[in-house]
């Protein structure tokens, strides 16, 4: 596997990507009505301000992951590539990168993914509550995260 920085190139595999993903991550949190494609989400929650990162398999895209120096606010995998460790490289490659303290929120009921950051070394800080960035007109329930850091 191979990761990358996204280029614009990226963009209609990337949504295919999310878009799969995200109805698996809403169904865990009982939020299937909350369901917007990234097209339609990206402007509103800043998407290309982000790092980016694919992570490649073979010739084609399998994940991303989109972070600043203090967030990883998005990491998505191709559903037929869950349980291959593309999550964890991705996340390992934002925290050597950044290679400061990272936070990250997952909506309550992903345990796969908060399995997913804790296994690359996150901690449960906290949890939280407020409004979907992307479809305010759902309430959601997050579990925050916190990594120290890469050595």
């Amino acid at each position: 596997m191979n990761i990358r920085p996204y280029t614009s190139g990226d963009w209609e595999r990337v949504c295919a990507i999310h878009d799969a993903a995200r109805r698996d991550e809403l169904a865990a949190a009982g939020l299937d009505a909350a369901y917007l494609t990234l097209a339609q989400t990206a402007e509103n929650e800043g998407f290309h301000d982000y790092e980016i990162r694919v992570a490649v398999l073979g010739d084609g895209v399998v994940g991303f992951v989109a972070f600043t120096t203090e967030e990883l606010a998005w990491l998505y995998i191709d559903p037929v590539s869950y349980g291959k460790g593309i999550g964890t490289s991705l996340i390992q490659a934002a925290l050597e990168e950044t290679r400061g303290p990272l936070s990250a929120e997952v909506l309550d009921g992903n345990e796969a993914a908060i399995s997913a950051y804790r296994k690359a070394g996150f901690k449960v800080v906290g949890h939280a509550q407020g409004r979907m960035p992307g479809n305010e007109s759902f309430c959601v329930s997050v579990t925050e995260l916190r990594h120290p850091g890469a050595a």
